[in-house]
């Protein structure tokens, strides 16, 4: 198992019980596949780069969690197939975060 780190922008227009699904759909994935969530970390309704989809705004999700790497493909598959999820990334993590922060731009 490696441990993976995971953004995932769900749709603006879903109502709060929807978006929840959706989210509970993701993590069930993971579980369902012998992985193992660890955190989530929920960063709210935000403003995208650009549209997708029709969308300008979207709910962003980081996730922390473990898998098995060769199941990793099947969840991309479901991801695609997922129309509540407009865009995603998975990224091998060396350890969880427990906290999110961001630099303001005089930080930078």
């Amino acid at each position: 198992m490696h441990l993976f780190e995971g953004m995932y922008i769900l749709s603006a227009t879903l109502s709060e019980d929807a978006r929840n699904k959706a989210l509970e759909r993701i993590t069930e994935g993971i579980t369902s596949r012998g992985g193992v969530v660890h955190k989530i970390h929920e960063q709210g309704r935000r403003k995208l780069a650009y549209q997708i989809r029709g969308k300008k705004e979207g709910f962003y999700y980081v996730l922390y969690f473990e898998a098995p790497p060769e199941e990793m493909k099947k969840m991309w598959r479901e991801y695609h197939l997922n129309e509540d999820l407009l865009r995603f990334i998975t990224l091998r993590a060396e350890e969880v975060v427990e906290e999110i922060k961001f630099k303001s731009l005089a930080e930078v």
